[in-house]
């Protein structure tokens, strides 16, 4: 402990705690003002309001017991979580690291259905800085953590911008239907509208044909053909393991419950030696490989992020083989894996009634409009940066988190001063 710095006392000390309160689902609504949070954190939005201050929730009951997030804005807390706010000589978001830092889920009564309540929080012990060393370490952790929201709301950003320009060029084939319509770009390239044919740098728009045919798929693009996913991509499941086979550390395995849209959560990983990876070698793993859940997470489809040590692929977790000739457009294609219509055709395909099932043939089926090579090389030189962009970004949150969870005990415990993180974080970052 850093001397004087520090004093011990309990959580009742720091925090005053109240449950939160039921909000009929008749009063969630997308578009409303502020969040609703539960045990596993926002899970809506409503016009109502019982929070105006910072809060930090807690979850109170069930499988995230003991849960903690931090809500800087008026919300909504349900009565599956506690409340936490900062008593006067608490820095708010001090508050949040500290019960972050402890783990509060062993105060939960219950096995079968944990339930943690305001009096097993109340006397946890901890330790406390000055109100000055509060906010100092606040600050350290807390720029740690703003540079990984800022990251994931770029990345946010930068997967809508790919997925409307795959939505305006090959779903409403809005360039097709400008120069149809005789929309031509001006001879700088670019036109006075933002859509279709006017937004785009002549020679992307000279790709475009100017009329459309029928097709079994109904009106596509001249020139254009209507075919399937698995006519194009190749497909793979993963490797069979054996339970016996699953160990503490070790090799990386992406399971389905690794697979989120957009990147693939290695944080969620199971581990095998180093002799079974040898034998499952060729379900080796590299960044950017497109991977699709086939089971419960039917249709999720994320990207393998970077990673120090490249995972396995499990089996009922399937993964988009590239290239066959023509199609080395991995932008292309995971925009099209992205599309609500994708997952809606993969889960009407899927079977089971405990838990949905999908075949890598049936994912296989989806039908597509295919561009021409020269169209989909435009798009990818287009939307590729973009894709890398989301995976540097990740890679970079990943980091900073690493950097960010070492650093947590230590300053909050008084074994390294800020003067020391900041060094560390100066010399990593």
């Amino acid at each position: 402990m850093a001397g004087d710095t520090f004093r011990e006392c309990t959580l009742d000390d720091i925090a005053d705690f109240c449950n939160g309160k039921s909000l009929p689902s008749d009063r969630y609504s997308p578009f409303g003002r502020h969040p609703v949070f539960g045990a596993n954190g926002q899970i809506a939005r409503t016009d109502e309001l019982l929070n105006r201050e910072p809060v930090v929730v807690i979850g109170r009951v069930g499988a995230y017991c003991g849960s903690v997030h931090h809500v800087n804005k008026p919300s909504w807390v349900t009565d599956n979580a506690i409340v936490a706010t900062a008593k006067p000589s608490v820095d708010f978001r001090f508050l949040f690291y500290r019960l972050k830092s402890l783990e509060l889920r062993r105060t939960a009564i219950g096995s079968a259905q944990p339930l943690m309540t305001q009096g097993g929080l109340k006397v946890v012990s901890t330790v406390v800085p000055t109100l000055p060393e509060q906010k100092a370490i606040a600050h350290i952790l807390g720029t740690l953590d703003d540079k990984i929201e800022v990251n994931r709301r770029m990345n946010e950003t930068l997967e809508a911008m790919a997925r409307a320009i795959f939505k305006s060029w090959f779903v409403d084939f809005d360039p097709v239907r400008a120069k149809a319509e005789g929309k031509l770009p001006s001879p700088s390239g670019r036109g006075a509208g933002g859509e279709g044919l006017s937004a785009l740098p002549k020679p992307i728009a000279d790709l475009f044909p100017n009329s459309f045919e029928d097709s079994e798929l109904g009106k596509i693009p001249k020139g254009w053909r209507a075919t399937t996913l698995g006519a194009c991509i190749g497909f793979r499941s993963g490797f069979s393991f054996k339970s016996q086979d699953w160990q503490e550390a070790g090799v990386p395995v992406v399971k389905i419950g690794s697979v989120k849209p957009g990147i693939i959560d290695l944080t969620q990983v199971s581990y095998v030696s180093e002799d079974i990876a040898r034998q499952a070698a060729r379900y080796r793993l590299s960044t950017g490989d497109m991977l699709i859940g086939m089971t419960g997470y039917v249709g999720e489809v994320g990207l393998v992020p970077p990673s120090d040590s490249p995972p396995l692929l499990n089996q009922r977790v399937g993964k988009f083989v590239m290239p066959k000739p023509g199609t080395e457009s991995l932008a292309f294609w995971y925009c099209t894996t992205r599309q609500p219509e994708f997952r809606a055709f993969v889960e009407a395909r899927s079977h089971g009634t405990a838990q949905a099932n999908v075949s890598g043939e049936a994912i296989m089926e989806f039908p597509l409009v295919a561009p021409t090579a020269g169209i989909l090389d435009a798009f990818n030189r287009t939307c590729q940066p973009l894709i890398d962009r989301i995976l540097s970004n990740y890679a970079e949150s990943h980091a900073l988190a690493a950097i960010r969870d070492a650093l947590l005990p230590k300053l909050l415990s008084g074994e390294i001063r800020v003067g020391d993180a900041e060094r560390i974080i100066g010399e990593n970052v």
